[in-house]
């Protein structure tokens, strides 16, 4: 169960409720929550399933075909996701699966009841992506992929990759498209004797669950977050329909952000299949302005960011 929430309650809810739903999943989310790791018996999946149980996340199962009834990393490994759920009460999943295989994989985990799956895959095909969205839409679930290094909540649980080191308990609210660049964020924040209440890696795929615009409610209402710290990237929408939607949301929490592209060339593809510009829309230029118009502040590099981030304690 997660803040409350059983499989049924949530199977009952209307989708007019997700936001608050989504709120409920992500916030809510302890060390008590119990969390299954789908292809644990991979490299990958044993490699961070034993990594999240250090961290202190609940892994209470791993799914693997062929490898019923061993256990990986101390954790019992069942055939498939049903079963693992009705063993184990399983509500969240982290698919450490291949791409071709994450399809799959999240109609599984959806079908078996859980709320919450985080994949991480590169390279999840587009329509593949869309048919996990509408299915997790239809289950009332909450996704986080195609491609993600994961969530935390520092102290709590970890899904995915994120490195520990990086991660420190603290009033900071961190949504990033680019992995390696929150990491750095994070890194600092926490050097900085600064810490993230929740961090959230949308990733930068242009099919994807959660987007900027959909955590910034579950931001804004987490009591433990007091600054929302967006790390973007040059490309896409995203950043202008999070300035949108903190606009019309009346934020009452700053909003402090990164654009990463500054020295992006125009006309030279990008790493991210979300990285696209069209005409002003996705350049640098025009995500900060819009979201300065609606009240942000955008900074020019980490180091200026960290130092507002330790002003904004003082």
């Amino acid at each position: 169960m997660i803040a409350g929430l059983s499989r049924a309650t949530i199977a009952g809810l209307s989708r007019a409720t997700i936001a608050g739903l989504s709120h409920a999943t992500i916030a809510g989310l302890s060390r008590a929550t119990p969390v299954l790791v789908q292809g644990i018996a991979g490299r990958m999946g044993r490699t961070h399933a034993a990594l999240m149980r250090a961290y202190g996340t609940n892994i209470v199962a791993g799914v693997a075909v062929g490898a019923p009834g061993r256990e990986i990393a101390g954790v019992p490994v069942f055939a498939d996701c049903a079963a693992a759920v009705a063993a184990t009460g399983a509500v969240v999943s982290v698919a450490m699966t291949p791409p071709a295989e994450t399809l799959a994989a999240a109609l599984a985990a959806f079908a078996a009841g859980i709320v919450l799956l985080v994949t991480v895959a590169e390279g999840v095909p587009a329509q593949d992506a869309l048919r996990i969205g509408l299915a997790a839409r239809a289950a009332g679930a909450v996704w986080i992929g195609a491609s993600t290094p994961g969530m935390a909540i520092p102290g709590q649980v970890k899904l995915g990759f994120l490195p520990d080191v990086a991660l420190r308990p603290g009033s900071f609210g961190l949504m990033s498209k680019s992995g390696t660049l929150s990491y750095e964020v994070g890194w600092r924040l926490a050097r900085a004797g600064l810490g993230q209440s929740l961090w959230v890696g949308v990733g930068g795929d242009p099919v994807k669950g959660m987007r900027f615009p959909d955590l910034l409610p579950v931001f804004l209402a987490d009591p433990r977050t007091r600054v929302i710290v967006l790390v973007g990237e040059v490309g896409g929408t995203e950043e202008e329909d999070c300035a949108a939607a903190y606009a019309a949301l009346g934020g009452d929490k700053p909003l402090f952000a990164l654009i990463a592209g500054q020295e992006a060339k125009e006309g030279v593809a990008m790493g991210h299949a979300g990285a696209l510009v069209h005409g002003a829309s996705g350049t640098l230029a025009e995500k900060t302005r819009r979201l300065e118009a609606a009240g942000a502040r955008v900074f020019p590099s980490i180091e200026a960011l960290v130092q507002a981030c330790a002003a904004a304690t003082d």
